[in-house]
């Protein structure tokens, strides 16, 4: 297996002139660029006694600037700790701490909020919005700072170039950076990610995606997380891809201004995106009395699929190969009309634990329903007698696995069967090709007081497709299944409906769905929710506030 920094090396050189990272609408850097400022940060890491056991927080909203901060840590060996940007300043202050973290590399706004005294070992503090000094515990990181344009320069007397780069690549094994799967302050969960976990993540998406020098990427996700860190921002990296940051929320206004501008290669996201073009951008198309009857005659129904795929795929910028969707299941009506137009899609499986990927198959051959098959380096299995039919929890163990939690033994040990397979608490069978599919959570599953289970995401699924549903959460309630609904209340407005509208619309829905569920699994009654359900990074339902 190739190091990811030998892929990284060769695309710098390879690509010295052309664009590497961009904040969109805003600042952007070469590969040869990226370069420079990597070995000006080693030169500052190197001023200050940082030694490869040390660790480099870096905790900021997505840009240019924030990947730079990242690969100039990991490339000198300190482990870099990603920490989300939308994570309380208390929380922020206990991760920066109990990582043990030397450096924290922030924005301006998030460190006016934060507390160096819950942070002693910090000793400095640097800006993404310039590299400048936020804060130095001493004179001498004042120092260190002001000598590196100077160290630079006497460096390299006769100019900065290809010939340079070069990273050390003799530590596979080794602790490369720490996620925080939460931004708690008892016990958290600080996923420890070795180098040869990020190099086979990496490889596989070399393997499987069709990225090359002059294509173009934007990103969405949050880059502390590992979904956009390996995806959105490390492959295409190191591909050769130019990647640029929104640098704020993807409202679909900024978004698709972005994609027609930038016109990139793959969309990498989460499905709530994609559903929700498809319940406010198709469904009320197809739904129309007349189309309803068009989509059912030969012929004229693959006119009209055809012609929706490519209005999507222009919308996209017009050069999409690929559309990859991850951290949650798609909607089972949303991704069978999908496949009805061909769109090139897929569903992805993986965890923060697996840094993350651990399922993946090719639009072409992606199984419905499934989250792939399992991909290189790992290997699956179902904790189940018939993993066929008898669903069992979804267990894995190869080289994409994490070492463990940090300073976290307890946990660790939890995580891990004694045979040493990593417990994912994700619940699914494995048919006899290989392809995974996820029945639910095993923390979320009800079990009903006749023994049955029940898995509240399929219900979900069936809730969400009614048209004025933006989402919803089951959970078991005193022996009842209740279904809690976040309704769109513009277009119930738009549409007319009054209180006991929704009312009357709701006693139809529960009718409607309760008919496609076993006795066991039937709801006993929707309650309204006023604000839309909060959200973890990759915009899965936090769950657990609603119990």
């Amino acid at each position: 297996m190739q190091h990811y920094f030998s892929r990284l090396e060769k695309a710098i050189k390879e690509n010295w002139n052309s664009k590497a990272l961009a904040d969109f609408r805003g600042e952007s850097f070469t590969y040869g660029q990226v370069a420079a400022e990597i070995e000006k940060f080693h030169i500052f890491l190197n001023l200050i006694g940082a030694t490869k056991e040390d660790k480099v927080a870096l905790c900021a909203k997505n840009s240019a600037r924030w990947a730079v901060s990242f690969l100039s840590a990991n490339t000198y060996g300190t482990v870099v700790v990603p920490i989300l940007a939308d994570f309380n300043p208390k929380s922020i202050n206990h991760l920066t701490d109990h990582s043990e973290s030397i450096v924290l590399v922030t924005d301006s706004e998030i460190w006016k909020k934060l507390d160096i005294k819950e942070m002693p070992r910090l000793r400095a503090v640097i800006s993404t919005e310039n590299f400048s000094i936020l804060y130095a515990a001493d004179d001498s990181i004042i120092k260190a700072s002001d000598q590196v344009e100077k160290v630079f320069a006497q460096k390299y007397p006769g100019g900065f170039g290809p010939q340079n780069v070069e990273y050390d690549k003799d530590n596979d094994k080794k602790l490369a950076l720490i996620n925080y799967t939460s931004g708690t302050t008892s016990a958290p969960k600080g996923v420890m990610i070795r180098y040869e976990s990020l190099s086979s993540n990496i490889e596989f998406a070399a393997k499987v995606l069709s990225g090359a020098p002059g294509d173009e990427i934007v990103s969405m996700l949050p880059m502390a997380h590992m979904y956009g860190m390996s995806f959105e921002f490390l492959y295409p990296v190191t591909a050769g891809v130019a990647v640029n940051y929104l640098g704020k929320a993807p409202t679909p206004t900024l978004l698709l201004a972005a994609m027609a501008k930038i016109k990139p290669f793959a969309i990498i996201t989460v499905p709530m995106v994609l559903e929700k073009i498809f319940k406010n951008k198709i469904l009320p198309v197809i739904s129309k009395p007349h189309m309803k009857v068009l989509v059912h005659i030969p012929g004229i129904r693959e006119v009209i699929f055809k012609k929706i795929r490519e209005t999507l795929l222009t919308s996209f910028g017009g050069n999409i190969t690929t559309i990859i969707m991850g951290g949650a299941a798609l909607n089972p009506e949303v991704e069978k009309w999908f496949k009805r137009f061909r769109l090139p899609f897929t569903v992805g499986y993986g965890m923060t634990e697996g840094a993350p990927l651990f399922g993946y198959e090719a639009w072409e051959k992606f199984v419905p329903q499934s989250c792939g098959k399992v991909v290189d380096n790992v290997e699956v299995r179902i904790d189940s007698e018939n993993p066929l039919k008898v669903v069992g929890e979804i267990q894995m163990r190869g080289i994409n696995v994490m070492s463990g939690y940090y300073k976290n033994p307890e946990a660790t040990e939890a995580a891990f069967t004694e045979d040493g397979w990593l417990r994912t608490g994700d619940l699914g069978l494995l048919d006899k090709d290989g392809n995974i599919f996820i029945k639910g959570r095993s923390k979320n599953m009800i079990l009903t007081s006749n023994g049955q289970n029940v898995y509240p995401e399929e219900i979900e699924a069936m809730l969400n497709n009614e048209t004025y549903v933006v989402e919803s959460v089951v959970l078991a309630r005193v022996n009842s299944i209740v279904g809690l609904l976040y309704l769109d209340a513009d277009k119930l407005k738009a549409d007319g409906y009054d209180a006991d509208g929704i009312s009357d619309m709701l006693d139809i829905i529960l009718s409607k769905v309760n008919k496609q569920l076993p006795a066991y699994g039937r709801l006993s009654k929707l309650e309204i929710m006023d604000q839309p359900f909060e959200k973890t990074p990759k915009m899965s339902i936090k769950r657990f506030l609603y119990r």
